[in-house]
């Protein structure tokens, strides 16, 4: 089934192998998508799907140096030239739109203090212009202020739209700003915004409602990741906030649900997967661990409708191939991950040097 194609949404995809949203910092200072960049998404066009990495939907919504943006017009002509180049190699693709929330510093927009739904930092350190710093004290966000975040991701939506995208993905993992709402861990509002799940869940569904009156519900996706602790964020019950955001995202009919995995195979992961499989009927995307034969057995056991592959698509731009071929992976380059140039990310060949014969 892994190489059967699949209708998600308003998407036909010819696979069920897709490119998960991998941060490389190539952008810049400038948070505009650039020539490089078109050429690494489409050295990896044969995925059933890209999903481009995370992208601010917020000029001062900046994290680390690199991220590209969907805030401006410039913006949307950067990102043109992905989208083109990925669409002429014969491609799909979608945005993860996202804003870091405290996830963020000062030093890297312009003195702003980061904003999330309380006021408790980060534990630990972030890279920023100075140098490794403590994440700072964020400000809690006014009610009156969250319609605005509601519009960045609204915005953000119509961009990509123009840019070429295929649909949206929205980021609501990682603890970053949505994921800073939805949990208890972090969330000590009271209504509307707080307290209840119901009210926990009232941005992260604006935000959805938003992009659906932008692009449409079948163009529109979630990435959630229940039981990933990032950025020092846990919640009571994840399976009680699964299931409510699986069915509130099942009224809505959305193109997709992505479950990012710490480790698939954990058995809390496969429980908080099959709420996820009971309450969501639209498609469903699990990411986090797989290889070839736990993602096969996954679609056919009917645990998920496709599989998003993350560090395997880093050195691998031919990864559809290599699975289906059972040929050698190769392995990526860390130190070479983030920012700097072609090295580490355009420059892996399409087949083991061995092999190109």
């Amino acid at each position: 089934m892994l190489f059967e194609p699949l209708q998600m949404g308003a998407l036909r995809l010819p696979n069920r192998v897709l490119m998960a949203p991998l941060t490389r910092a190539r952008a810049g200072r400038t948070h505009i998508a650039n020539a490089l960049m078109a050429e690494h998404y489409a050295q990896r066009a044969s995925a059933g799907l890209l999903i481009a990495e995370a992208t601010m939907v917020a000029a001062d919504g900046c994290a680390f140096t690199g991220e590209p943006g969907i805030y401006s017009e410039a913006c949307v002509a950067g990102w043109r030239l992905v989208t083109d180049a990925v669409h002429a190699a014969g491609g799909r693709i979608v945005l993860q739109i996202w804003h870091p929330g405290r996830a963020a510093h000062s030093s890297l927009n312009d003195g702003v203090q980061p904003v999330s739904s309380g006021e408790v930092a980060i534990q630990g350190l972030i890279n920023t212009p100075a140098g490794k710093q403590p994440y700072e004290v964020p400000r809690r966000l006014r009610d009156e202020e969250l319609p605005g975040i509601v519009e960045q991701f609204r915005l953000g939506t119509r961009r990509a739209m123009a840019a070429g995208f295929d649909g949206v993905q929205i980021h609501g993992a990682h603890g970053y700003l949505i994921d800073q709402f939805l949990r208890d861990g972090v969330n000590d509002r009271q209504p509307p915004y707080g307290g209840g799940l119901a009210n926990r869940l009232r941005l992260l569904l604006d935000v959805i409602d938003a992009a659906i009156e932008e692009a449409g519900a079948d163009r529109v996706g979630l990435r959630i990741s229940p039981l990933v602790g990032a950025h020092d964020l846990r919640d009571s019950d994840p399976e009680a906030l699964v299931r409510a955001i699986a069915c509130a995202l099942d009224v809505r009919s959305i193109g997709h649900l992505e479950l990012r995995h710490g480790d698939q195979a954990a058995p809390a992961e496969r429980a908080i997967a099959a709420v996820a499989r009971q309450h969501f009927r639209g498609t469903l995307l699990l990411n986090g661990g797989f290889d070839a034969v736990s993602a096969e057995a996954a679609l056919q056991e009917g645990r998920a409708d496709a599989i998003v592959f993350g560090r395997a698509f880093i050195a691998n731009p031919d990864l559809v191939d290599r699975l289906r071929e059972g040929v050698f992976l190769a392995d990526y380059e860390p130190s070479r991950l983030y920012g700097g140039g072609a090295e580490g990310y355009t420059d892996y060949p399409l087949r083991p040097l061995a092999e190109a014969v």
